[in-house]
């Protein structure tokens, strides 16, 4: 009996920092991933609550966004 006990107590902490580990780490490249998308960079991003991009709001701030042919770099004042 306490073979068994001791044999599932560590195989559910495994299991447990496994899962953890996974998680973690698709989370991580999906923030890395979202990273990429330019458009608080771009001249046409306006930020609003209605309306994020005058060009493609459909895609604004998503992935679709990453390789956006419509972007073009804001100009520093």
């Amino acid at each position: 009996m306490t073979i068994i006990c001791f044999t599932l107590t560590w195989g559910m902490i495994f299991t447990g920092l496994w899962a953890f580990a996974y998680y973690w780490k698709t989370g991580f490249m999906l923030i890395k991933q979202l990273h990429q998308v330019p458009c608080h960079n771009c001249k046409y991003f306006v930020n609003s609550r209605y309306l994020k991009c005058t060009v493609n709001p459909q895609i604004a701030c998503s992935e679709l966004a990453i390789d956006c042919h419509d972007y073009q770099a804001q100009l520093s004042k």
